[in-house]
């Protein structure tokens, strides 16, 4: 259907802090693609965001009259009802969220009676994940046939392995019993490695040897994972390299995890874990048993580095030392459970810029702006 649309950010972004600090929720990658990524798939259109002033310019300029909530995840009764409202016309949901506005003013208030699916928490995208892998699967594969799989692989279970063009995978297994694989372009799973679906790899990243994967964990483009991850989210250009566990757990961008660095997501009296919440400025209960570690865009851990069950920590901060860290570490944090200072901002932009290279990304005016910005919000 040929909508074209702008995905706006609402109020419930500070619920998704500190991953909605550095980008619009429709920038959220939850299973194979973004939000935004996902309503392009559906409407076969270009699609705008619009955010926070100090995030705008990397967005650019939008100029639509159909705005659409972009934490809001399309389907066919949504699609649908958003392509019969009038001018004024406002689409809600029964809690009174917006998911729709046509035209700059709503004049009539319209209740959206079908099935909705919204990111409202950190913690769905990993819950969720599984279902969403399996969406985006079909989204993304419909019709078209996958490359040739390397017969020095083994495969268990009879949902697909599908590798885009220029995916390597040689010697490794993939059990499909529970979802489907998907390799992007030229990503490549090293020898040795078992991955249970339903699990995707983004655009050249890279499993490493001997990688343990399970069910219901995707990593975007340009990332580099090894050793054990269960259930977990990466949004992209980020490395967990080596040994040591990442469980129920999502990373941002830029992120690096030193060798053996570990989470827990399992309290040892099995309770409820519960995760900082910006808005609410505490700790609230996510419902959840397996909850592990939140990250934000580049941060980063050192060697032999151990997250606590329900461990969030902020934009630009780097944890490393003996010990357990606090659950909730606030942005730009230098140090570790031993102490712990701010972590000044010429600094981290030059080890953002140094890190950002390597990957032959540049480190832009707009991206030291929103470092500041960042910063002055975590210390208010």
């Amino acid at each position: 259907m040929a909508l074209n649309i702008t995905l706006f950010d609402d109020a419930g972004r500070e619920d998704l802090f500190p991953l909605a600090l550095s980008r619009s929720c429709a920038d959220f990658r939850w299973g194979i693609l973004t939000i935004k990524e996902k309503w392009g798939h559906e409407l076969g259109t270009s699609v705008h965001l619009k955010t926070e002033n100090y995030l705008q310019p990397l967005y650019g300029n939008y100029s639509n009259t159909l705005f659409v909530n972009s934490r809001l995840l399309p389907n066919q009764e949504v699609i649908e009802s958003i392509a019969n409202l009038q001018d004024g016309d406002a689409l809600y949901t029964d809690g009174d969220i917006l998911l729709a506005l046509k035209g700059n003013s709503e004049l009539r208030k319209i209740k959206f009676k079908g099935n909705v699916v919204m990111l409202n928490q950190l913690w769905e995208i990993f819950q969720f994940n599984h279902r969403e892998i399996e969406a985006d699967f079909r989204r993304v594969t419909n019709g078209r046939q996958s490359q040739k799989i390397s017969n020095t692989n083994r495969i268990i279970g009879s949902n697909l392995v599908f590798l885009e063009e220029g995916a390597r995978a040689e010697c490794a297994i993939f059990n499909t019993e529970e979802g489907p694989i998907y390799l992007a372009k030229d990503s490549e799973v090293m020898e040795g490695a078992m991955i249970r679906g339903p699990f995707a790899l983004g655009e050249h990243s890279q499993i490493k040897m001997g990688a343990r994967i399970y069910s219901g964990s995707s990593f975007g483009p340009h990332c580099k994972v090894g050793g054990e991850v269960s259930n977990s989210v990466i949004f992209g250009y980020s490395n967990k390299g080596h040994e040591g566990f990442l469980g129920n757990s999502v990373l941002g961008e830029w992120c690096n995890l030193g060798a053996d660095t570990n989470n827990s997501n399992l309290k040892n009296n099995y309770e409820q874990v519960r995760l900082w919440n910006y808005r609410k400025k505490s700790f609230v209960k996510t419902g959840l048993q397996f909850c592990g570690l939140i990250m934000g865009d580049h941060s980063k851990s050192g060697i032999n580095t151990m997250f606590n069950t329900g461990t969030l920590v902020g934009f630009s901060s780097n944890i490393f030392g003996s010990g357990f860290p606090r659950n909730y570490i606030p942005s730009f944090t230098w140090g570790g459970a031993s102490g712990m200072d701010t972590y000044a901002l010429p600094k981290a932009l030059q080890t953002a810029e140094r890190v950002m290279a390597r990957r032959g990304v540049q480190l832009q005016e707009i991206h030291k702006e929103i470092f500041g910005f960042i910063l002055e919000y975590d210390m208010q």
